[in-house]
């Protein structure tokens, strides 16, 4: 499965539970910024992608932009910085 986002909007890997994740996706939505919400504990594969992204750790909200690179935990602003 492919993660990589289209161009502008970013692939936000989350779990139902992680609070710093349900904030940023208000923030995204205010912002209107488009994003596919991918659950970790749901897709298969998934965990261990985010773990190669964040040195081992399943940490969220782990973040996929466009153009391949990661982000663990951005606020609202590094994220429009790297879309901009």
């Amino acid at each position: 499965m492919d993660f990589v986002p289209a161009t502008g909007t970013i692939t936000m890997f989350t779990t139902d539970w992680c609070g710093y994740c349900k904030r940023l996706k208000k923030q995204l939505d205010i912002a209107g910024i488009g994003y596919t919400e991918v659950n970790i504990e749901r897709v298969d594969g998934t965990p261990e992608l985010v773990m190669s992204l964040n040195n081992g750790n399943q940490t969220v909200p782990t973040i996929l932009y466009p153009d391949g690179s990661a982000a663990t935990n951005p606020s609202l602003a590094q994220v429009q910085a790297k879309l901009a």
